[in-house]
Order: structure tokens, then sequence, then C-alpha cells
């Protein structure tokens, strides 16, 4: 593996709840690759709220954690240069190449799920970046070379990093929305890391936006971005009426990215019959729930779906319209030793779209 160095700095989970943190610590470089295995040196990483959840265990009333297979490094939305290839992937991966790493970073490639050419995400085998996997907040990280995302011309490392998960989860719920070009389609959280994305991916869909978030600068951002209007909840407090007034019937779809217990509230409220409410912002409370009185689901044919992350093949097709120019993710910069500041941020919701670490040096 030429001149790869023998320790690499990371940030490593230390304690454990919501006083857990990621400070920067210097630990061996991972020994590899294994059988279908490429070594990526990571340039980029975007930090996900899931992220967060995972290194502060805001989902142990789920039972989900960390497990001891991460060794503590978190991170899904790695961007960076291919330094080993394995050759039972030589066909694959060169060094130089430019590889992504996903929140799902190996398939058994055998399961019905894998199968069936639209639904590998939920292969019970799967392992996962920052979960049952080693993550990308660390400068050298090995991962599945037949699961790997090549990064295409025209996109840089820091752009597509954010596009592993964050963007490929708003492209997806765009898809599940099921709204068609010229139709309507509400996002709620359109100001934030998901639903900026959102915002972009619906309007180059054809999809005929209306924004809904807090305050005069989520709604000038999500006004540029191509939504054709904005609701501030901070001023209005009744949004379905204001949907109707909108719409005439009301929305098409709507798409949850906010996890807030309001945001599930209203998400039926806003739909026409036959809608589609969309699933994806994951609360942090047992309470929160997606759904719609029974009555309400039956006289207007509601759906109610969930939507995560994507498949390789949603991913190279958000890749494509970053590629082309389309669709940009509004970025907030830091490097590996921002963790913990990018999480106080995003828990006090002042971190502007999406942060992304500079890990490499």
């Amino acid at each position: 593996m030429g001149n790869l160095p023998e320790e690499q700095r990371a940030a490593v989970r230390q304690g454990s709840g919501a006083e857990a943190t990621a400070p920067v610590k210097t630990i061996p470089v991972p020994q590899g690759p294994g059988p279908g295995q490429i070594l990526v040196k990571i340039n980029w990483s975007g930090l996900c709220a899931s992220d967060k959840s995972l290194l502060h265990d805001e989902w142990g009333f789920l039972g989900i954690g960390m497990t001891d297979l991460t060794q503590g490094i978190a991170g899904h939305e790695g961007a960076g240069t291919v330094i080993a290839v394995h050759p039972s992937v030589a066909e694959l991966w060169r060094p130089g190449d430019r590889a992504g790493i996903k929140w799902v970073v190996s398939i058994c490639q055998n399961c019905e799920f894998c199968t069936n050419g639209t639904d590998e995400l939920h292969c019970p085998k799967q392992l996962n970046s920052g979960f049952t996997a080693p993550g990308t907040f660390q400068e050298y990280c090995l991962t599945d070379g037949r699961y790997a995302t090549r990064i295409p011309e025209g996109v840089s490392d820091e752009e597509a990093g954010p596009i592993m998960c964050g963007g490929v989860t708003a492209y997806t719920a765009c898809k599940r929305s099921a709204v068609k070009p010229g139709q309507w389609v509400v996002i709620l959280g359109a100001g934030g890391g998901l639903g900026h994305f959102g915002v972009q991916y619906a309007k180059a869909m054809g999809m005929r936006v209306i924004a809904v978030d807090g305050g005069v600068e989520k709604g000038k951002l999500c006004k540029e971005l191509g939504a054709e209007e904005y609701i501030d909840f901070t001023q209005v407090k009744d949004i379905p009426a204001k949907v109707v007034e909108l719409t005439t019937y009301g929305a098409h779809g709507c798409i949850v990215f906010a996890a807030a217990k309001e945001s599930y509230g209203i998400s039926y409220q806003v739909l026409r019959p036959g809608g589609t409410a969309v699933a994806v912002g994951l609360p942090t409370s047992g309470d929160v729930i997606a759904g719609a009185p029974p009555v309400a689901l039956a006289m207007k044919r509601i759906n109610i779906v969930g939507s995560v992350t994507g498949t390789t093949k949603d991913v190279q097709e958000c890749l494509d319209f970053t590629a082309r120019g389309i669709v940009h993710p509004i970025l907030t910069k830091g490097d590996l030793g921002d963790v913990d500041k990018f999480i106080k941020l995003m828990k006090e919701g002042k971190l502007p779209g999406r942060a992304v670490l500079k890990v490499a040096a």
C-alpha cells in the first residue's frame, strides 16, 4: 500500500448519552483491504442528524445505538480517493479513483431484497457506516468495493459527501411522494439539511413546491432554491388552511423532513384527497407518530409512506443532478475537530444547510 502511514486522525466517541463527545484522536490506520474491500482516503465527510442521534444515544428507546464494531467512529457521508484495492475487486476500482461511502456500506447480494432490483436497503445482513462498521470520521476507511459509489467528474468531494445520505434521502422521498410534474408538494423543514436538498430535487422533477420553515432567512433560501411559495410557521398559525388557499384542494404530496411532533401532526391535513405524506425525519421521542385518524385516512384516501436513504442507483441519479449543475448542497464547512461544535449548532437549529468536514490533511 505504498507510503500509507501507520496512524491516522479520527473523531472517536467518548462517553455516552447526551454528554458524549467525539474528540480527534490518533488511532491505527485500518489493516487491509480484505476480500471485496477497498481502502479510501476520506477527503470530506458530511455530518448527518443521524450521526448526532447515534453519538448521543437518542434512539435508545428503539434499541438502536452504535455498536462496538464501529470502534467509536461515526459518519456515513464520505467522499475521497481510493488508496488500495483487494485483487477480488480490481476489475471495479483502481488506486486514484474517487469513491463515496454511504449509510449502507455492504449487502449480501443474495437475499430477496438484494435481488429484486429495487430494495437492497433492507438486506438483513447489511453493514452500516458508523452503526455496525467504522464510519467516515477518520482519514482512512475500509469499505465494500462492490457497493461503494463512483463519484463522477463535475462533482467535488465536498459536495459528494452530503449527497451520499442527505441528498439521496431527500431525492428518494420526492420519488416516494408520487407527486407528478405540475402538481403541488409541501416540504416541512424545507430550509434544513435535508429540506434544502428536497426543494431542489422537487423543483428539478417538475413539482410545484410549497416550502414550510421558520424565519425570513429560511424563506429567502427556499425561494432561491426554487420554492414557488413559502410559509413561515412563526407567522402563519393555520398552515393547512394556507396550503388550501394556495392550492384550492390541498397538496398532492407532503414530505416531512422536520422530525417535530407538530410537523407530523399537520402532514396529512395539508393533503388533498388521494394525497401522500412521506415520513422522513426521525424523531428522538417515541410519542411522535406518523399517521392520521382512521376517518381522515378512509374518507380522503390518504397514503402514509416512509422513506429512508436510497439505493445505489438513486445515489448515481443524485450525483448526476449535481454533475449537470442542477442541484447543489448549501455547505457549512469545518474540519474533523468540529464534530461536537456542529452537533451543538444542529441541536440549536443554527446550522445552515448541510455540515461537511474536511477530514484528510
